[in-house]
């Protein structure tokens, strides 16, 4: 197994924007420990980096402060910066031909929103055939309401979790994957 840790949309907008993660509450502190971890296993640490489209973009504006990556992520060893426009990280991108080159079989997510962007490149993973370890704890979201109705941000994040682990992804806590390191 090689594997790649893929770190999605760590960026200002999710901590002093207008898009607040607050499930789990120690989402962060895992994602600096996973990251660590990765690299001290020589384990490749891929970031991803949300961008809106347009001038006009409310959230992940191009060159502001809540579009740049959170600056204690960018003290750590990383390997590349992939910069996407939609949920998926490999649509338009150049991901799958940065895991060709370095011959990744298995992509572990982990980052934000669970069920926006890590959902939606989990299984984009495994459609592409890759195995996928999504990190439950390294992983999170907020309270979401639109015209279908009002979820929790707990609620939200289990739903995605538990849609993961029935088809798509092997489900684990950063510790039981760093035991499996």
């Amino acid at each position: 197994m090689k594997r790649a840790l893929l770190v999605i949309d760590v960026q200002n907008e999710y901590f002093t924007g207008k898009l607040p993660v607050t499930y789990p509450s120690d989402s962060y502190g895992n994602i600096l420990k996973v990251v660590d971890t990765a690299n001290d296993k020589n384990i490749p640490v891929i970031l991803i980096q949300h961008t809106s489209p347009g001038e006009n973009a409310v959230t992940f504006k191009k060159g502001s402060s809540e579009w740049d990556i959170h600056p204690d992520l960018l003290l750590r060893k990383y390997n590349y910066i992939v910069e996407k426009y939609l949920p998926g990280s490999f649509t338009n991108t150049n991901l799958e031909s940065v895991l060709k080159e370095l011959d990744i079989d298995t992509v572990t997510i982990t980052g934000y929103m669970t069920q926006m962007c890590c959902d939606t490149t989990a299984r984009q993973a495994m459609h592409m055939g890759y195995s996928v370890e999504f990190l439950s704890d390294a992983t999170g979201t907020l309270q979401f309401s639109n015209n279908a109705g009002t979820i929790s941000a707990e609620d939200l994040h289990k739903a995605i979790l538990v849609t993961q682990a029935a088809r798509f992804s092997k489900v684990l806590s950063s510790d039981e994957w760093l035991k499996n390191l």
